[in-house]
């Protein structure tokens, strides 16, 4: 029996301030953090009803991912370590805008709506970030717990991708690893020391050099450091912006790396070496480098797609197996990366609406799919049978020795990939894997393909909801004339392509535009823009073209 009062009471301590409203969206809860208190609490209540109805264990975690220090937020995790389904982001919602008067009314709707029976015990996973607002925020989420009278578990610091992990493991009864950090730890790096034990240790370490990695200054860099010691050796890497001295996602990170096109500051750039940047909360990747003139090259998302998805291709065909292997991307990945799958690697591409969320159910479709945003958020999604499969062939006597070799290695892949969501130090061993068995450096790498040349822009309106799309937001179909307006500037410029859709969180329109040149580019977004803006209620100043 499930008293109300304790609710009450303790929903006191993590009061609401009257007026203020907020939207669960695909990154969940994300703001100032002393605005957060009251939605962590109630975020507790919600996970332990979620727990309830799914008769499962539930994630929370606490972070901001790549916002700036004094932001943070919150992420709920479903029990297979997806995020949480698409209805439950409207109770989030409701739940967190309910006036103080109103939250138990609010509370009990969603167990009617719901039909959750109150009776049994609920456990909730709970995990945070290195924000110096986390732990106190994570505390409230305990107390939102422990207000209905059910059980968490505190794990502290992990990444994001930790949590999710944790918690699937938890729902499958160790099926899927052991439900502790030092059960991660041990899954990827045994299967990451299985995959590159084909490759020579002396050729492993002397034709590489040490990988240079970027932690954002976050709870990545921490958890690489603990990390190390199970890798055996089999990756020498050195760690930059580790939080022992500067600010959280300032001036590094992946997203930094990724919208400015440029090293992150406090990382030592040798010409040819390879570098890689996670983000906040390390459910994010981009690799990068300077050529011997000092450029800088990135490698996104789009990049270590093509990487993983031909490398796991490569291996399918040695081993005999006929498995139907797709590549997801949105309207942001560069159209080099989906010619190249789909003309050179004959992959299936499919193109999905921006958001993890979707690339990750339309993953879920085919036998092996792998997704990635071009920002670097992305993982490999493996079916039920696929997974039989390839373990069945990899454990048959019968077999050559370079089928047997080939379906280890994909077995050991499978173990290697964080199947539940973009993981950043999976992701990251997965590359460093592929890159030393198939003898690649990062420039080697870079030339699979060369991407077209493109500029991403965004334009104030008075109401974002003007823009409505279709074709994955790949066209506009209103305000009326937009997307004739747009086909007739793309036209005047050879290989190029352009779109524009509302963002999620924000009264702007997000232009993309590519080209065959940079120059071309620039001009394509920038006479794009200047559509939207007189065509979709520009505020502000008139798009300038860019110098």
């Amino acid at each position: 029996m499930v008293h109300f009062e304790g609710v009450s009471l303790k929903s006191l301590l993590h009061p609401k301030p009257a007026g203020l409203v907020l939207q669960y969206g695909t990154a969940g809860f994300r703001t100032t953090a002393r605005h957060l208190d009251h939605v962590m609490f109630r975020m507790g209540l919600l996970a332990a009803l979620r727990a309830k109805k799914t008769m499962s264990t539930i994630g929370v975690m606490v972070t901001a991912s790549h916002n700036p220090e004094e932001d943070n937020g919150v992420k709920l995790i479903d029990p297979m370590g997806e995020m949480v389904a698409v209805a439950w982001e409207s109770y989030a919602t409701q739940l967190t805008n309910a006036e103080q008067d109103a939250l138990l009314t609010t509370l009990k709707d969603i167990i009617k709506q719901e039909a959750i029976s109150m009776d049994k015990k609920a456990m909730v996973f709970v995990g945070r970030d290195t924000r110096l607002s986390s732990e106190d925020l994570s505390q409230a989420v305990l107390d939102g717990v422990s207000s209905l009278g059910d059980h968490s578990h505190d794990f502290g610091l992990v990444t994001t991708p930790q949590l999710h992990y944790l918690v699937r493991c938890q729902n499958t009864n160790g099926s899927y690893g052991n439900a502790s950090l030092e059960g991660y730890y041990q899954k990827l790096s045994q299967a990451f020391v299985q995959i590159t034990s084909k490759v020579n240790a002396v050729k492993l370490t002397t034709d590489q050099s040490p990988l240079r990695i970027d932690g954002a200054n976050g709870i990545g860099a921490l958890k690489m450091r603990e990390m190390e010691p199970f890798l055996q050796q089999r990756l020498s890497f050195n760690l930059y912006n580790d939080g022992t001295s500067g600010r959280l996602n300032h001036l590094c990170g992946a997203d930094y790396v990724k919208v400015q096109q440029r090293s992150p500051q406090g990382v030592e750039m040798v010409a040819g070496e390879r570098c890689c940047s996670f983000d906040g909360d390390a459910d994010r990747i981009v690799y990068y480098y300077h050529n011997p003139q000092g450029h800088f090259h990135l490698l996104d998302g789009d990049k270590i797609a093509t990487l993983i998805s031909t490398f796991i291709k490569e291996l399918l065909t040695q081993a005999g197996l006929n498995l139907q292997l797709a590549v997801v991307q949105t309207a942001y990945a560069n159209g080099s990366s989906t010619h190249f799958l789909q003309n050179n690697m004959k992959v299936i591409v499919e193109c999905v609406k921006t958001g993890v969320k979707h690339l990750h159910h339309a993953a879920q479709k085919f036998d092996i799919g792998v997704y990635f945003e071009a920002n670097g958020h992305g993982t490999v999604v493996f079916s039920d049978s696929a997974e039989e499969q390839i373990k069945g062939l990899a454990a048959d006597p019968s077999l050559t020795e370079d089928r047997k070799s080939a379906a280890q290695m994909l077995e050991d892949t499978v173990n290697l990939v964080n199947q539940t969501v973009g993981d950043a130090i999976s992701d990251m061993l997965l590359i460093e894997a592929v890159l030393a068995v198939r003898g690649l450096s990062v420039q080697q790498w870079d030339k699979i393909y060369t991407d077209l040349p493109n500029r991403q822009l965004k334009v104030k309106v008075a109401d974002r909801r003007a823009i409505d799309t279709t074709d994955a937001e790949r066209r506009a179909t209103s305000p009326a004339g937009l997307q004739e307006a747009i086909d007739g500037i793309v036209g005047k410029y050879s290989l190029s392509r352009s779109f524009v859709r509302p963002s999620g969180t924000e009264d702007v329109v997000r232009v993309y535009a590519e080209a065959d040149t940079q120059a071309n580019a620039d001009c394509l977004a920038y006479e794009v823009s200047l559509a939207v803006y007189h065509l979709a209620g520009g505020v502000g100043e008139e798009p300038k073209p860019l110098q």
